[in-house]
């Protein structure tokens, strides 16, 4: 058998990797990583290779998500005290409402900023990681309310498309990628595809990419070609 992460050639009963450490329970047949390979070194395909990459644990993705919690706590800051001294201003200018109960109202403002930045940054510590499959693909004609800004019963209804991918865990839990007016990741997945989910960076890794002539960084969302090492955005490496 080979290993289902690294491809490398273990005993049939072995049960952890003994090269990367990743758990073997499934096993991937010799036949199916032969196919694999052959299509990932394929002129006639993409530039990418099957497999889950190891460059996820390069420093880069830790160092960017130290920095994106950061950026949360200093922007919800910032946020929170616009808010208070807004507030505070339209209590001492305005003759509908006066200090301290449109302080107060500031500071409770503030405060769900503060919190919202929290809950973002406690959810990308806690994100767990884990494997699944493609079960599904939807493509659905919907509306929406917009407000015209005019009144509060002055709105018109926006049409749009809503491309939606489902995923099936491992662990059999559901869960969905959703887009507006946007079918690229629509058709970057197929059903059947198996996938990761990378905690903490909130993005999911396709196993086979070898079909593939751009990838999505897991860092921040943009899409690369290929052949590129690294994000064009963020510099962090490429998933392949």
């Amino acid at each position: 058998m080979y290993c289902k992460n690294c491809g490398s050639a273990l005993p049939n009963e072995a049960k952890f990797c003994k090269f990367c450490g990743n758990s073997q329970g499934e096993r991937i047949p010799e036949k199916r990583v032969e196919e694999e390979r052959t299509r990932a070194t394929s002129p006639n395909v993409g530039y990418g290779l099957a497999g889950f990459s190891n460059r996820i644990y390069d420093p880069a993705f830790q160092k960017y998500i130290k920095s994106s919690n950061r950026w949360s706590a200093i922007f919800s800051i910032v946020l929170a005290i616009a808010a208070i001294i807004g507030f505070f201003i339209y209590g001492e200018t305005s003759s509908e409402m006066e200090n301290p109960q449109s302080l107060f109202i500031g500071f409770g403002i503030g405060g769900m900023f503060i919190l919202i930045a929290l809950f973002q940054i406690l959810g990308r510590k806690r994100g767990k990681t884990w494997d699944g499959t493609v079960i599904d693909k939807t493509i659905k004609k919907k509306q929406h309310r917009q407000s015209t800004g005019s009144g509060d019963n002055d709105h018109y209804w926006v049409d749009y498309i809503e491309y939606t991918v489902y995923i099936k865990s491992d662990n059999g839990k559901k869960h969905k990628i959703r887009r507006e007016d946007n079918d690229t990741i629509y058709n970057y997945y197929q059903i059947g595809d198996r996938v990761r989910y990378h905690g903490g960076l909130n993005s999911y890794e396709k196993y086979d990419k070898s079909r593939d002539k751009y990838i999505f960084c897991n860092a921040c969302g943009s899409l690369n070609d290929m052949q590129s090492d690294c994000c064009f955005r963020c510099k962090c490496p490429l998933l392949k």
